[in-house]
């Protein structure tokens, strides 16, 4: 190994899981309830009975006027959707990013609407060109593999090959990381938060073949004290004053509360993936229900109340919930939502183009792939730099230098891809995409124009990852 990785291994050998597996192995199914044609899953514990009792009882009154209020106005948005489809969706240019010229129309849409596509981001060449290494990797070590559905994978469970490692690294993706990681802000100002500086957090790939019909995610997505303080404002009975974009109470939010298969353990302030095909609406593209405020109120406050009679309701159901796994949401469980109508497509994208989407934002994919070339994406989101995100990333190098799966995900602290041909050499990866997963000796930098928590925060990470 190169001087860089041999220092990192050290700083990092606390962290080690080589030979510990953390998280049962399996595949993307074991994440989501529908993926798995015989499962039942188990009815939620009483406790949360008690837990909407006591949030219901504070603000009762205000709760049903709220949500009469919700109801009004979610018929407008879905009439808009319906209206306008795909086009709903705002698109930026990387160029306009890079300028500066990006129209604030343009970004007050984006915090509107909660999604957005922005063009160019590699070029199209180098897109297909991570593609094409990808399946090499794939090819070489196809009997080690693990990928969903088993008969015709289109998900896998891959995270160290190279074409993926260095499209997380590229420097236009991290340039769109800071522009989209700034269009949040906290309330607190002194937290101890950088947006600027973008880390990197290892997934999935998916390449989803004509005629899929087995990956198909519906649409997803209260315990933790801190985290239900994200959603105060919606508890108040006051819906309109949520603030989707401070990350305030997100920073200390605890994510994962069963260790679930699908829980993410570092802050994701997008979720979002690199397209490496042409993929139009109907050709395996997601799906996302462009509304952030009013969708994330309605899934908030749908518990409470009976659709059909609009009375309140206090047991312990959480429509769509499973402790664990991911929230599955559907016409029947949020009829308000018109989900039919209102889930809708990612506009036709190039390879090179990236689609983001805000963390709370319901999305799915298209049931089946239409198309007549295959839909391949790299789940590439975007993560600041907090101490939740630099705990996450000391056991995610860890997993990288041992190639085994990261910490979120299955078989974490297996085997996972050591030993593949064509694994990622941590030595050939750019100085900034080192850095971005807390490797190698270049350091974060601290500037005047950074808040004290901002500096706080750096200075803190720099020390634990680099030791200066």
């Amino acid at each position: 190994m190169s001087r860089v990785l041999s220092r990192a291994a050290v700083r990092a050998a606390s962290t080690s899981t080589a030979g510990h597996t953390t998280k049962a192995a399996g595949d993307i199914s074991s994440v989501f309830p529908s993926l798995q044609p015989d499962y039942q899953p188990e009815p939620l514990a009483p406790r949360f009975a008690d837990l909407k009792r006591r949030l219901f009882a504070k603000n009762s009154a205000a709760l049903t006027d709220s949500w009469y209020r919700l109801l009004s106005s979610l018929e407008r948005e879905v009439h808009e959707i319906k209206t306008k489809g795909s086009d709903i969706i705002p698109s930026v240019n990387y160029n306009d990013i890079v300028s500066g010229t990006v129209p604030e129309a343009t970004v007050k849409e984006i915090r509107h609407r909660g999604t957005a596509v922005i063009r160019n981001v590699v070029s199209r060449q180098q897109a297909l060109d991570y593609k094409e290494r990808i399946r090499e990797y794939i090819a070489a070590n196809r009997e080690n593999i693990k990928a969903f559905p088993a008969d015709s994978p289109a998900v896998y469970e891959l995270y160290w090959s190279s074409g993926q490692v260095e499209a997380r690294a590229h420097p236009n993706m991290l340039n769109t990381q800071r522009f989209l990681q700034r269009l949040w802000h906290s309330s607190d100002p002194d937290s101890k938060l950088s947006t600027y500086h973008p880390l990197t957090y290892a997934d999935r790939l998916r390449i989803r073949n004509p005629g899929d019909a087995k990956f198909a995610l519906g649409p997803h997505r209260w315990e933790d004290p801190e985290y239900s303080r994200v959603y105060a404002k919606i508890f108040e009975g006051k819906w309109e004053e949520y603030d989707a974009w401070d990350v305030k109470h997100r920073l200390r939010a605890k994510m994962d509360l069963y260790n679930g298969a699908g829980a993410c353990s570092m802050l994701r302030l997008f979720q979002g993936w690199l397209a490496m095909s042409d993929t139009a609406p109907g050709e395996g593209s997601l799906r996302v229900c462009p509304m952030i405020t009013h969708s994330t109120a309605y899934t908030m406050l749908r518990p409470f109340f009976d659709p059909g009679t609009q009375q309140s309701q206090m047991d312990a159901s959480f429509p769509g919930s499973v402790a664990g796994a991911a929230q599955e949401l559907n016409p029947v469980t949020h009829p308000h939502l018109e989900l039919n109508s209102t889930m809708t497509s990612a506009p036709t994208v190039e390879p090179g183009d990236y689609v983001l989407w805000h963390c709370d934002m319901i999305h799915s994919v298209d049931k089946e792939h239409r198309g007549k070339g295959d839909s391949s994406v790299l789940y590439i989101p975007a993560t600041p730099l907090c101490e939740m995100n630099v705990d996450y990333l000391l056991k995610q190098r860890q997993a990288a230098i041992d190639y085994s799966p990261p910490w979120d995900f299955p078989g974490a602290g297996g085997p996972g891809e050591r030993g593949f041909t064509g694994a990622m050499k941590w030595n050939k990866l750019s100085a900034e995409g080192q850095r971005a997963m807390g490797l190698g000796d270049k350091s974060w930098e601290v500037s005047e124009e950074m808040s004290d928590g901002e500096r706080e925060a750096v200075v803190s990470a720099n020390k634990v990852c680099f030791g200066v």
